[in-house]
């Protein structure tokens, strides 16, 4: 499939009046966990679009231009709130967020597995047992709170099991900074790095305004701390991006990974209305992609094969269970960063920046709401909450009756 081959439709005859743009909502039950998990993929995707075009249009002073990129904006803004309210009103803050959480889950293990650079594969992997850990204890917390399963909502496709202990993964701001992407990076490469970005910022924006709204304390403490994670990891992926890419290639970018990623999402979606809704925003995001194509050599005389040659689209991307590689993974749960590089943290300095952060943000154990959570499951009902298919691969994680504070945190 080749995007820039399509004959596209006109942008200005694709917005959507008040009856188009409100949709029917899934039933959170029914369906399909990867139906919910495209939704709040593609609802990401949308806003990390709108992020983009609102700073470009801060930073031009062409006022044609801004006016090409607010219509662009417009229709963008629209696929949005659509996709937004697929999420049916009945489903609550928490279930939601476990579909944050296999998101996060099963598209970094997928994209891990996909990329050739060294240095975004181990930014994924290493990131990834973090987004696995998220996942154990929101999953907790809702057993705890509610008396209900996490593994109803995932469908036995993730696994619900401890990675590296939230608590390991506060660390010095500074060594959340990657080295930076180059300009001949593979395309997928690129795509990957933009893709994992939108999906982490748009957690890290969702935990930010939903932690206030949580019904309980230990819940809003648990929003909070993994919040500041998440912007962690977007800092992370961010720092992978090449920062030699122009505002219009990035545009064209933007519109490209879209076209893609709504194309994969309608190659496997199995609800009927939802498949429409990806179909039908494809198409649109076809159009953004030949204008965005149109304003780069209007105004940076490039053709979009200098940014993206050939235009063909790579694999599509499919969501699939990544239990065996995620427990692969997790001989990586005792490491930590060192700047650019990761490492075991019995390898660090004992001065180093990592423990004096972690002194300071996790002075008090007991106090830490990751642990506390997970802590208060086991006071309450003899052992943590988990929806394994085997025993944890990590010895240090078998432990169903004591949560490990120690591990990627201190000296083995």
């Amino acid at each position: 499939m080749n995007p820039f081959q399509l004959k596209p439709e006109k942008t200005a005859d694709q917005f959507m009046d008040w009856q188009r743009l409100y949709p029917r909502s899934y039933q959170k039950m029914e369906i399909d966990p990867y139906t919910r998990v495209r939704i709040i993929l593609m609802n990401g995707t949308e806003f990390e679009s709108a992020g983009f075009s609102h700073q470009f249009q801060r930073h031009e002073a062409n006022n044609e231009l801004r006016q090409e990129l607010a219509m662009l904006r417009r229709q963008e803004q629209q696929q949005q709130k659509k996709l937004a309210c697929l999420k049916p009103m009945d489903e609550t803050i928490l279930e939601h967020t476990i579909g944050y959480e296999q998101l996060a889950v099963d598209l970094t293990a997928g994209l891990a597995q996909r990329v050739t650079c060294p240095n975004v594969k181990s930014a994924l992997d290493f990131a990834l047992l973090e987004d696995f850990d998220h996942l154990y204890r929101y999953a907790d917390l809702m057993e705890m709170e509610h008396g209900e399963y996490a593994e109803k909502l995932v469908g036995g496709y993730t696994e619900i099991m401890p990675g590296r202990p939230t608590i390991s993964e506060h660390r010095c701001p500074a060594d959340a900074i990657m080295l930076p992407g180059k300009p001949d990076a593979k395309l997928f490469d690129k795509m990957a790095v933009q893709i994992i970005t939108a999906a982490e910022q748009q957690t890290m924006n969702y935990y930010m305004n939903v932690c206030t709204l949580y019904t309980s304390d230990l819940g809003r403490k648990l929003y909070q701390e993994i919040g500041m994670i998440e912007e962690q990891h977007v800092t992370q992926y961010g720092s992978l991006m090449d920062p030699a890419c122009t505002w219009l290639e990035g545009l064209l970018m933007h519109q490209y990974v879209e076209a893609y990623l709504y194309y994969s999402c309608m190659q496997d979606e199995t609800d009927p209305y939802v498949k429409k809704v990806f179909e039908d925003f494809f198409q649109m995001e076809v159009a953004h992609l030949h204008q965005a194509a149109e304003l780069l050599k209007k105004y940076e005389k490039k053709d979009w094969q200098q940014v993206i040659p050939g235009g063909e689209f790579p694999e599509p991307f499919h969501f699939a269970p990544n239990i065996e590689y995620v427990r692969s993974a997790l001989n990586m749960a005792h490491f930590t960063a060192e700047k650019e590089a990761f490492k075991p943290v019995d390898m660090l300095p004992r001065d180093y920046d990592f423990f004096v952060y972690q002194k300071a943000v996790n002075a008090n154990v007991e106090a830490v709401p990751s642990h506390q959570v997970i802590d208060q499951s086991i006071r309450l009902r003899g052992r943590d909450y988990r929806a394994e298919t085997a025993p944890n691969p990590l010895p240090a994680l078998q432990n169903r009756t004591v949560d490990n504070t120690s591990l990627g945190r201190a000296y083995q």
